[in-house]
């Protein structure tokens, strides 16, 4: 009989040859519900405390076949060992003879298993999202196709940075080094609401208990210029104490070419310019765990990255006449020494409360970021002949910004009989400082020009609080519902302008679930969301910075968030084919003019809430095997938009479909032999106040695997056709037609080699985060 109205279960974990430590052993009654869970310890056992009822036990270990048993409980039970049977291992990692699907759908997100996907050997975490379905990488910003701008976290928690900042930073993980990719077009109330278009959340590998691992990867990418890149990752873990290291670094330059032209009345201006960018960089990551009893673990992390994106600059400006004929040009060039870096702190702890896995996490996170630049420049006005005319102008403009940004976070993990129960607060506190200095040099001495000079201090503070339920009323039916309160307090102030500007709202964000299996092979799903988009900080600067004599860009201190309401409906049958509608409703939407004034004939780059609208389409995301050597991927969507401005920019907003094709093929040569084959594919678009050309790439890689699969050597051929750049991308403002074009070195030849070693006699385990730190947006 039971004592205490609590039955003990009894088991003992082996192996065929050996007891099992470290064992993972969850209890869940028959509504998949988990009520208990424990560890088997060093001889195998492991005890648990249950109610008289049925219950379903899961047991799993790296390395080892899962276990899995319905049972009844009436009395205490001393049952028999459970014996494990091991799988093949490398290295100390489980290698999966079952094929793992590169597609997985799961209740609220995706996830992309890219591990076969040849074409990101070698490369790096932004490569590596790009190839992910339904996700494009234009522009420097991360969208999910039809939703808008995607924020990132990596193991569940947020990286604060944003546009190029953010580009950079995941330039600088190894694609190696991710497990999966997540996408959550959708994220639930636990998540920040800032990001239109949702989450990508990038999954690191985990290394095998009694192991410790070593990974090194070198790359080479040669376009007119090289990069080569060096990436080293440690892992170690020994009974409570896990510990991690990576060190990357890159050198080289990449090549741009920039277009603009703009079509006035008087004649055309057309502009050229060429840019040397150099890619170096070093970064690294710092990661510890201690466990300080059998229910709670302290952990502390630290990212470094730290980037000099130096460039050199040529630009040459054709001014023509009404009959289109050379009339004067400008050559513009320049030099800048630019330096930026970037630090994440976070300590945390995690406790389990009691046996009916209620837990409680803290969270303190400290982030800064840095950017210094020195640029000088010198523009001469040359006749249609090439004759020295006089200097259009010459300066040297000093830059810096700082951005700092302390958080609090507490979750819990709340599971009740009636359902699953989450909630949590966090408060963040943020300061951005940037100082913008311009020495007039066109009469050979640097001279202050307190006109193009200014400082600006921004502050935000945020406080969000959060509640979500999930409920499973039977193996068919499934619901979430969660609600967010987040509330914000902004400052800006330009010292040069004298301007401060306050803005202050409490906003609600509702989230909404439901999943429908109905039979192995199909399953339904319906959610909504809703989100805000907040301006960085550069965009709020008021100041004016010019760009040339007839050019220059200004910031808006009362951009105000746009807000999006995201419903999608999606149907996934046999595990392959994944089929999606989806309606996205912008709210405030903000974002870049490129304003033409006729009258003296300059361009004017600004910021506004100018448009609303409607966003939707079909999605489909289909995975096949053809035949044993050949496994595709593929995607298909349909876009739409219907947008309207809600501003006079004098302008007329145009809106058109939009087709995006993708299929990454992998084919098997032999056992260590594959190659790659993808290609993409987006139709000319229009969308509000821009019209879009085409976008395409084919790539083709492929990879050797030696001394079993512990040495990779791979070869990558990118955007064979030099296709996959912005191009024909016009707007018409003030009667004024400009149509901009910007090739960043897609098209490139990569040769990698990737090396693994290590043993398997030390407990390696890398734990996966799950919490959110606080970076502000530091673009």
């Amino acid at each position: 009989m039971c004592s205490a109205d609590h039955c003990k279960i009894k088991r003992k974990i082996a192996s065929e040859t050996t007891v099992l430590e470290w064992a993972d052993i969850s209890v869940s009654n028959l509504e998949g519900k988990i009520v208990d869970g424990t560890t088997s310890k060093k001889d195998g056992s492991f005890e648990i405390n249950l109610k008289e009822g049925l219950y379903k036990v899961e047991i799993s270990l790296l390395g080892f076949a899962g276990f899995e048993k319905e049972f009844a409980i009436q009395k205490d039970i001393d049952l028999n060992t459970i014996v494990l049977k091991e799988n093949a291992t490398n290295l100390g990692e489980v290698v999966i003879k079952t094929k793992k699907n590169t597609i997985e759908q799961k209740t609220d997100r995706l996830v992309y298993n890219f591990e076969n996907n040849v074409t990101t050997v070698g490369g790096d975490a932004l490569s590596a999202i790009n190839t992910a379905p339904g996700v494009a990488v234009q522009n420097n910003a991360i969208n999910i196709l039809g939703k808008g701008t995607s924020r990132v976290m990596i193991d569940g928690r947020m990286i604060e940075l944003t546009g190029e900042e953010l580009n950079n930073f995941l330039k600088s993980i190894s694609a190696s080094d991710i497990k999966n990719i997540e996408i959550i077009s959708n994220p639930s109330a636990k998540y920040e609401a800032e990001g239109t278009g949702g989450l990508i959340n990038i999954v690191m590998k985990k290394g095998a208990r009694d192991s410790w691992k070593n990974t090194t990867t070198a790359s080479y990418d040669q376009n007119k210029y090289g990069i080569f890149a060096l990436r080293n990752n440690f892992f170690y873990n020994k009974n409570k104490f896990r510990f991690s290291a990576s060190v990357n670094g890159k050198t080289g330059a990449r090549n741009i070419k920039e277009s603009l032209d703009m079509y006035f009345v008087e004649g055309p201006s057309k502009m050229n310019a060429i840019t040397k960018l150099n890619e170096g960089n070093l970064s690294g990551k710092l990661a510890l765990d201690y466990d300080l009893s059998d229910k709670t673990t302290i952990g502390f992390q630290f990212l470094n990255d730290n980037s000099n994106p130096d460039f050199n600059s040529d630009i040459r400006i054709n001014n023509y006449n009404a009959q289109n004929q050379l009339d004067n040009y400008i050559i513009n060039k320049s030099f800048l020494d630019r330096k930026t870096g970037n630090q994440t702190y976070n300590l945390h702890l995690i406790t389990k409360l009691d046996s009916l896995n209620r837990k409680l996490s803290f969270d303190v996170d400290f982030f800064n970021y840095d950017s210094k630049f020195d640029r000088e420049f010198l523009a001469n006005n040359y006749t249609s002949d090439g004759t020295f005319v006089d200097v259009n102008q010459s300066g040297r403009n000093l830059s810096n910004q700082g951005i700092d940004n302390l958080s609090f976070k507490a979750d819990m993990e709340h599971p009740l009989e009636a359902l699953n129960l989450s909630y949590g607060a966090k408060v963040s506190f943020t300061e951005s400082n940037s100082d913008v200095v311009f020495f007039n040099t066109i009469n050979g001495t640097p001279e202050l020009d307190l006109n193009q000079s200014n400082r600006f201090k921004y502050t935000e503070n945020n406080q969000a609080v959060y509640i979500s339920g999930e409920k499973k009323i039977n193996e068919k039916w499934n619901f979430q519902l969660g609600l967010r309160l987040e509330n914000t307090q902004t400052t800006g102030f330009s010292e040069n302008l004298n301007q401060e500007t306050i803005n202050n709202y409490l906003k609600l964000f509702p989230t909404f679930y439901s999943s429908y299996k109905r039979n192995e092979n199909n399953s339904f799903s319906l959610n909504y969301g809703r989100r805000i988009r907040r301006p960085s900080f550069s965009l709020l600067n008021p100041f004016r910075i010019y760009i040339s004599s007839n050019s220059y860009s200004e910031g808006n201190p009362f951009l105000k968030p746009s807000f999006n309401d995201n419903f999608e409906f999606a149907h996934s049958y046999k595990k392959s084919l994944r089929s999606s509608v989806f309606v996205n409703v912008v709210t405030d939407g903000y974002g870049v003019i490129f304003t033409a004034n006729p009258e003296t004939m300059t361009q004017i780059v600004s910021r506004d809430n100018y448009f609303k609208g409607i966003n939707y389409g079909i999605g489909e995301v289909y995975s096949v095997e053809f035949a044993d050597w050949w496994e595709s991927e593929n995607s298909l969507y349909f876009l739409g938009s219907d947008i309207k401005f809600i501003k006079d920019i004098n302008a007329t907003p145009s809106n058109s479909l939009q087709v995006d094709f993708s299929t990454n093929n992998t084919f098997s040569l032999g056992k260590a032999t594959k190659l790659q084959v993808d290609f993409n594919y987006t139709t000319p678009y229009k969308s509000g106040l821009y019209d879009t050309g085409y976008v395409s790439s084919l790539n083709i890689g492929f990879k050797q695997d030696l001394l079993n699969k512990a040495l990779q050597i791979s070869v990558l051929v990118n955007d064979i056709f030099n296709t996959s750049y912005l191009k024909n991308d016009v707007s018409i403002v003030n009667g004024v037609k400009q149509v901009y074009n910007q090739n960043e070195s897609n098209r490139f030849a990569r040769l990698s080699v990737v090396y693994n070693f290590g043993n398997k006699k030390i407990n390696v385990n890398e734990r996966k985060f799950g919490n959110e730190e606080e970076k502000k947006r530091a673009n």
